[in-house]
């Protein structure tokens, strides 16, 4: 029997992109490849990973070390279950696992293999739309791969996601205070009654201690380079002078994305 060709011997799953609105990212440099051999192997894949990237312009993945912890629980999971899965019965799934492991996104997504060598498996990724997708993304900007040697090849796991800031209430509410001046709004410093709003139900409306404002609004998102628009159309009636921006921890956010509940009254 003729020898098997190493690209035929690729298994793969794939699991899609799982995102919240874009944020700026906060660039990590990547770290010397150890002495150990399959951290050695995680490493090529990511240096064959960027690349195919840099031959498209993209910027190249870099490491992160919750990413890698995280792909290397859910390796050593495959290996011990013999099939490449996502996700195992009492399992955490990606999301949860990431966020365990102490990473803060708000993209992510994973490629998981089976296959003889990091190149077999790179180019098994490299010839499946999905997996290539991922892969390529241009969202995303770092990564932690795990490849840990089964009986019979290599399992690998490649976690990729677009990283995010973790800030304070007093920076969010600085930032959108920034773009509400840019306006020409003037921004008081008083944010008790907008943070007590903030952190009412959605549809709720309640009531605030001080004089009452003729529009307020709440709303969550990861991207704090922007003012929601409904927001910014109240803003453009030219009837609001004053405003009071509020932060407070988001509600209903699953796993561990990066997200930040605002809300703003206008005077």
């Amino acid at each position: 029997m003729g020898k098997l060709q190493q690209g035929l011997f690729v298994f793969l799953a794939l699991l899609a992109p799982l995102l919240l609105p874009a944020q700026a990212q906060r660039p990590r440099s990547a770290p010397p490849v150890n002495s150990m051999a399959i951290q050695g192997e995680a490493w090529q894949l990511v240096q064959l990973a960027n690349q195919d990237r840099a031959a498209l312009g993209l910027r190249p993945l870099l490491w992160d070390p919750a990413l890698a912890a995280a792909a290397r629980q859910h390796c050593q999971r495959m290996v011990a279950e013999g099939q490449i899965s996502h996700r195992y019965g009492g399992e955490p799934d990606l999301t949860e696992r990431a966020g365990q492991a102490g990473a803060h996104f708000r993209l992510i997504e994973e490629n998981v293999a089976f296959g003889p060598t990091p190149p077999a498996i790179h180019d098994g990724w490299m010839h499946s739309p999905g997996h290539r997708a991922n892969l390529l993304n241009p969202e995303v900007d770092r990564v932690g791969i795990a490849v840990v040697a089964g009986r019979d090849a290599l399992y690998a796991v490649a976690d990729y996601a677009r990283d995010e800031p973790v800030l304070s209430l007093a920076q969010v509410e600085a930032g959108y205070a920034n773009m509400l001046r840019a306006k020409g709004l003037i921004v008081l410093q008083q944010t008790t009654d907008a943070r007590k709003y903030c952190e009412q139900d959605d549809g709720v409306r309640g009531a605030v201690s001080s004089s009452s404002p003729t529009f307020m609004m709440r709303w969550e998102d990861a991207d704090l380079s922007r003012l929601p628009q409904p927001l910014l159309d109240r803003i453009g009636t030219g009837r609001y002078r004053q405003a009071v921006v509020g932060s407070c921890p988001p509600q209903d956010v699953e796993g561990a994305f990066t997200v930040y509940r605002t809300a703003v009254l206008l005077y």
